[in-house]
């Protein structure tokens, strides 16, 4: 379902220029996100990555780690998000079928402002890492990101829809 409200580009002040957005008078509030990236690979690599046996090590924990590293320097990466204190990132990395990773990464805060950019930030990295630590076997790795849950904020709860969109 759509949402009927006309939307505002909040990142434009009013002479149309890019600016970070000022959340000084918003309420602090419990604000979570959730982003799932998933990755579909090669027979032969999804084999490595389950035996243990990817040339440069361990696929899953790498691709974790990048993945919180990533959420907690967000602010760096995209321009005019706004650096916050994340009270917890996590990123789980799951075999959904034999050529399917599924990548979970979540982040909370109580602040002004939500986190769906760190989520979304933790599974794409997360995504990278495993390309780049499987890339010598399997050059035709894709993956997808989306955003599934947030919550917190004067917008409230989102929960993405299952089907597919068009």
């Amino acid at each position: 379902m759509t949402d009927p409200s006309p939307k505002t580009l909040t990142h434009l002040n009013a002479d149309g220029h890019a600016h970070m957005v000022d959340v000084s008078a918003k309420a602090e509030t419990k604000r979570r996100a959730v982003a799932r990236a998933t990755v579909t690979l090669s027979v032969e690599a999804a084999q490595l990555v389950r035996e243990g046996r990817a040339p440069k090590g361990d696929v899953l924990a790498v691709a974790r780690i990048a993945g919180i590293q990533a959420a907690k320097r967000t602010s760096e990466l995209i321009p005019l998000c706004h650096p916050l204190p994340l009270t917890r990132a996590t990123v789980e990395l799951t075999f959904a079928d034999e050529t399917t990773i599924v990548i979970d990464a979540a982040c909370e805060t109580v602040g002004r402002t939500g986190v769906e950019m760190e989520a979304l930030t933790a599974a794409s990295i997360a995504a990278l890492a495993l390309y780049d630590m499987l890339k010598a076997v399997d050059r035709g790795i894709v993956f997808s990101v989306e955003l599934t849950e947030k919550s917190g904020g004067k917008s409230g709860h989102y929960l993405r829809e299952t089907e597919e969109r068009s």
